[in-house]
C-alpha cells in the first residue's frame, strides 16, 4: 500500500495510522496528527480503489451502502499491511491509533469490528457503521472518539449513535463529540480530539 512513514521523537507515543477520507492522498491527515501529538510516528496510507479517479479504502455500491464484501478484503489487506510496516518501520504493533476521516474512519472502524488487537485506539471524523448484524470483538483496551456532525447529509446522526453504541456493548471506552456541521472537517473537532486524547496519556 501508497504509504509515508515518519517516526517519531519519543517511541513512547503511539504510531498514528492515518487514513484519508474519499478523493484524499496520504498527505492530508499528517498536519492533524501533528496538532494532536507531535512525538507520535505517523504510518500515513493511501487508500487501493480508485472512483473515478478517487483514491478510497473500500468500494461502495451507492452513496452511504458499502460493498461489504470489499470491506471485509480490504480490512484483511490494511491488517496485514499493518502487521508488515511494524516489523519493516520497528514500532509496537500493540500501540497503533488510527485517525480517519470519513472513507478512511469507515475502514478503522472495521479493523475494531472484526479484529480485538487491530488498534489500541482511534480517533474517528465522521464515520459510518461499517458493517450490521456481526459479533464484534472484545474491545475493553480499545478507547474511542467519534467526531460527527449535527446536520451531515451523508452520516445521519442516529449512525453515529449507533456505532457509538455497538463499540460499547464491546466494551470500547467511546466518546461521542458533536458539532453543528456538516460532513466537513473541522478545526474545532481537532482540537477537541487532541483534547481527549491527551486525557488517556
Amino acid at each position: 500500500m501508497k504509504h509515508i512513514f515518519q517516526r517519531g521523537s519519543d517511541q513512547s507515543k503511539p504510531t498514528f495510522l492515518l487514513l484519508h477520507g474519499t478523493g484524499g492522498t496520504e498527505r492530508d491527515l499528517i498536519p492533524l496528527a501533528t496538532e494532536i501529538d507531535a512525538g507520535a510516528n505517523i504510518l500515513s496510507v493511501r487508500g487501493n480503489i480508485l472512483e473515478n479517479g478517487m483514491p478510497r479504502f473500500f468500494r461502495r455500491l451507492a452513496e452511504g451502502i458499502f460493498d461489504e464484501e470489499d470491506l471485509v478484503f480490504r480490512t484483511e489487506e490494511l491488517l496485514n499491511f499493518l502487521n508488515e510496516a511494524a516489523v519493516t518501520y520497528n514500532f509496537a504493533r500493540d500501540h497503533i491509533f488510527a485517525i480517519g476521516y470519513s472513507n478512511g474512519a469507515n475502514i478503522a472502524a472495521s479493523l475494531l469490528f472484526h479484529h480485538q488487537d487491530a488498534l489500541r485506539g482511534a480517533i474517528l471524523h465522521h464515520p459510518m457503521v461499517p458493517r450490521r448484524g456481526i459479533e464484534l470483538p472484545d474491545l475493553s483496551k480499545v478507547d474511542v472518539f467519534i467526531a460527527a456532525g449535527t446536520n451531515d447529509p451523508i452520516c445521519p446522526a442516529q449512525e453515529s449513535e449507533d456505532l457509538k453504541q455497538l463499540l460499547q456493548d464491546a466494551s470500547a471506552n467511546v466518546h461521542l463529540h458533536w458539532e453543528n456541521s456538516g460532513h466537513q472537517l473541522t478545526l474545532r473537532e481537532v482540537q477537541e480530539a487532541a483534547k481527549w486524547y491527551r486525557q488517556l496519556n
